[in-house]
């Protein structure tokens, strides 16, 4: 049960309580992190690609990371927001299959839950211009990183129960097909390693089953089993979201970014970003520059 939990961590980005207006109406947004808000006062919308949620006092949402939204307000809305990075063990997301926003009724424990993660992450707002020219996106991960190194163990433990706290409440919200928890073989592990530091390499399923001594077809069976998906899927899969992490975090091209992701050319980079996105890398920079961070 301590190694299933710990195969999930989060890195946290901001957390506010904020008051919006009518202004507050973004379309298209997508981030490389999730989002959860909880809405005390006033009235808004969130939509996805398949469903509308009205933003509600006393309910919880959340946005899963990579996942495209509408956000707006319709004309006063009053939230705690956190935002955050996930990070997993064998690099599949809790939500890998289930990519939707989704939202419960709160309890007192999760506005207690919001207010002692404001307590103990002070100054954790967004306090900046959102114009995306005064400042380098990557940077700003940066720093908020490294006030996450700088937090003390025992509140950095604390802020970590606190956003497992909040998934486990907003994950009763999601049809999850119910899994059987099997140990990972460590071969299947490493190679998923393996993957995540080398997507900017060729990766074949012949290679890869070649490094852990095993016939491919066994390989590909087994890897499908304990990740959900056929290497050649969850890679393709995984140099998408890497792209799309990119676009959102740095200045490099459309050409880096395609050989930094392993895509041979940018055309075929090009082609395989949109029909897994619905948008082209320069679409998805643009509207991700329009939103920027504004909350």
């Amino acid at each position: 049960m301590i190694k299933r939990l710990l195969q999930h961590n989060f890195s946290l980005l901001n957390v506010d309580y904020v008051k919006l207006s009518a202004k507050w109406d973004y379309r298209n947004v997508i981030s490389p992190y999730y989002r959860i808000y909880y809405i005390d006062g006033g009235s808004g919308e969130l939509s996805d690609q398949t469903n509308v949620l009205a933003l509600e006092k006393g309910y919880l949402y959340i946005i899963p990371s990579f996942t495209l939204c509408n956000l707006r307000c319709m004309d006063h809305l009053s939230q705690y927001f956190v935002q955050f990075f996930e990070e997993s063990a064998d690099g599949v997301s809790l939500y890998a299959q289930s990519r939707a926003v989704s939202k419960i009724k709160a309890e007192q424990i999760d506005i207690d839950l919001f207010k002692r993660l404001l307590e103990i992450n002070p100054g954790r707002g967004i306090n900046r211009s959102d114009d995306p020219k005064i400042y380098e996106k990557n940077i700003f991960y940066k720093e908020y990183q490294e006030l996450n190194n700088r937090q003390s163990l025992a509140y950095y433990m604390e802020t970590q129960g606190i956003l497992l706290q909040l998934m486990g409440r907003l994950m009763q919200s999601q049809p999850f097909p119910k899994q059987e928890h099997k140990a990972t073989p460590v071969k299947i592990a490493e190679t998923v390693s393996h993957i995540l530091v080398n997507l900017h390499q060729p990766l074949s399923v012949t290679m890869l089953a070649a490094r852990v001594n095993q016939h491919p077809d066994y390989f590909s069976r087994q890897f499908k089993t304990f990740t959900g998906e056929r290497p050649a899927a969850y890679i393709h899969q995984k140099r998408i979201e890497r792209a799309q992490y990119l676009l959102a975090t740095s200045r490099l091209s459309y050409s880096e970014i395609a050989v930094q992701t392993g895509f041979e050319t940018l055309s075929y980079f090009s082609t395989s970003f949109k029909k897994l996105t619905g948008m082209s890398p320069r679409a998805y920079k643009k509207q991700v520059y329009t939103v920027g961070f504004t909350l």
